[in-house]
């Protein structure tokens, strides 16, 4: 059966196409969408209960109304009944009906209805076969002409042997067997009955309308708890997060406080306890690392004295092999001897200087130069300068203000570094790019594999593992970088895209300019 819809409103929800950032704000709008959920369901389930006692209360009350006047007027009419008959009856439960307003109709044995108001609204044909086939009363709600309607429909049974007449009665279309007629057959006449429910709807409107207006109100107090709730999550967790930047910074004694039993409390003392072992980690790694450094600057510093007279020794038997009076298996042992005491002899030099980068006792003595002349002199002291295998691209004045020195020492490592490592020939060049002067070197070698490119200027590190016996300590790199560091200079490693390694030592250009050299 059709049955009329009140209109309901509902509050429509807005979201932003972007989520709030900020932790705070999405708390505060997660508290209160979950405030505004429970009261819209709390306020649904509250008006939907309340619609449906204001209805079946409505319905209860016309039908125990209608009985009555049935009751009352059924027993004087004739049956069976004419049309003029059930006109004057329907005409006295309108009368009767008062503020309810009735609208009443009676047939007979399935007869039209007979309304005495014109212009009453048409009793459903449902409820029509629903009260013939049940025997009993049925309500249905309706429109008609835009308004809701109740709509009664009422059997009349008889109730004794003397043609007196009652009514079978239900309160709804599936109410119990035992609320038929309690005496005998039905009588044939069924009075209907429809009246507005102008007043109900008035009723429920004015519900939607208190909850509408108690919605803002209600999300207007969720904030205050939404706010304090906010604040009380954010506030350790901004601990944590300075307690972080702090040991990001190196403050590896930062602790926080952590006081009570929740969740945070817990993330607190974890993070001292993370803090602490940190501490202690780091505390035990500066120790051994210290030792370390330690352990190589008194070792290489011990060697120097017996290599020292090693060497003067291998130059002794060096020069005896050189003048052919000895043997020759002897020969060939003394130049291996002599070989390696100076290749020990360099990484013991080689650890020492690190050992003073470590220190941070290197000392540095700055002078104006012209790049072009460091590297003509580098080339030249190492005997490449007329090497075909490297080659000298110095086409314009570089002045820089550096340790001369030192930049010898970078220029050489990378240039020993190439012949060794790489193929001929090995170019050399100076450019001024603004404010800097870039010094390459570049080998046409097969180039520094890419796992190892991160690398190569870490101390003792050699690319190919599997030779790590060479002719360098593994300190060429590593110590050239640390002399372009105090230097104010940077030195990178690449790959050349047509093949080779290329090395850039980048300075800060000197604030006057040289003259050629």
């Amino acid at each position: 059966m059709r049955r009329f819809r009140l209109p309901l409103r509902s509050a429509a929800s807005v979201f932003r196409r972007h989520a709030p950032r900020g932790l705070r704000v999405r708390l505060v709008v997660a508290f209160l969408l979950a405030a505004a959920f429970g009261a819209l369901l709390t306020a649904g389930l509250t008006f939907h209960r309340a619609r449906a006692a204001i209805l079946d209360r409505a319905e209860e009350t016309a039908v125990a109304d209608l009985r009555t006047q049935l009751d009352s007027l059924a027993p004087d009419l004739t049956l069976p009944p004419t049309a003029e008959d059930l006109r004057g009856l329907t005409r006295q439960i309108d009368q009767a009906g008062g503020a309810r307003a009735w609208r009443a109709s009676a047939s007979y044995r399935g007869g039209e209805p007979v309304a005495a108001a014109p212009g009453t609204p048409p009793v459903p044909d449902e409820l029509r076969r629903a009260v013939q086939d049940s025997g009993r009363a049925v309500h249905q709600r309706t429109e008609h002409d835009g308004r809701p309607w109740l709509a009664l429909g009422m059997p009349v049974a008889y109730t004794d042997d003397f043609g007196d007449t009652g009514t079978g009665t239900d309160t709804g279309t599936g109410a119990d067997e035992d609320t038929r007629a309690d005496a005998g057959s039905l009588s044939g006449l069924t009075v209907y009955a429809v009246f507005p429910l102008d007043d109900d709807r008035a009723d429920i409107d004015a519900l939607v309308t208190a909850a509408e207006a108690g919605a803002v109100p209600a999300l207007a107090l969720a904030l205050v708890p939404a706010l304090f709730a906010a604040r009380s999550v954010l506030r350790p967790v901004r601990r944590l997060r300075h307690g972080a930047e702090r040991i990001a910074a190196g403050e590896l004694d930062t602790r926080l406080d952590a006081s009570g039993r929740d969740e945070l409390a817990d993330l607190t003392r974890s993070f001292n306890t993370m803090a602490e072992t940190l501490e202690r980690d780091a505390a035990e790694l500066r120790r051994l690392e210290a030792g370390a450094r330690r352990f190589a600057a008194d070792v290489a510093h011990e060697l120097r004295t017996p290599l020292a007279a090693m060497a003067a020794v291998t130059e002794v038997l060096d020069e005896d092999a050189a003048s052919g009076v000895l043997p020759a298996d002897t020969e060939d042992a003394v130049r291996l001897i002599s070989e390696e005491v100076r290749a020990l002899a360099r990484t013991v030099e080689d650890l020492m200087e690190v050992s003073r980068f470590d220190a941070k006792a290197a000392p540095v003595h700055r002078e104006d130069v012209d790049l072009r002349t460091l590297v003509t002199k580098t080339l030249q002291l190492r005997g490449w300068a007329h090497d075909e295998r490297v080659r000298a691209d110095l086409p314009e004045p570089a002045p820089v203000r550096v340790d001369p020195r030192r930049i010898d020492v970078v220029l050489g490592n990378l240039v020993a570094n190439a012949l060794h490592h790489g193929r001929p020939p090995v170019t050399v060049a100076v450019r001024v790019r603004g404010d800097r002067v870039e010094v390459t070197v570049t080998d046409r070698g097969p180039g520094i594999p890419d796992e190892a490119l991160a690398y190569v200027f870490d101390r003792f590190y050699k690319a190919d593992a599997a030779r790590p016996r060479s002719g360098g300590s593994g300190l060429g790199l590593a110590i050239a970088r640390e002399n372009a560091a105090l230097n104010d200079g940077s030195l990178t490693a690449a790959n050349h895209p047509d093949g080779g390694a290329v090395f850039t030592l980048t300075l800060p250009s000197a604030a006057s300019s040289l003259g050629t050299t």
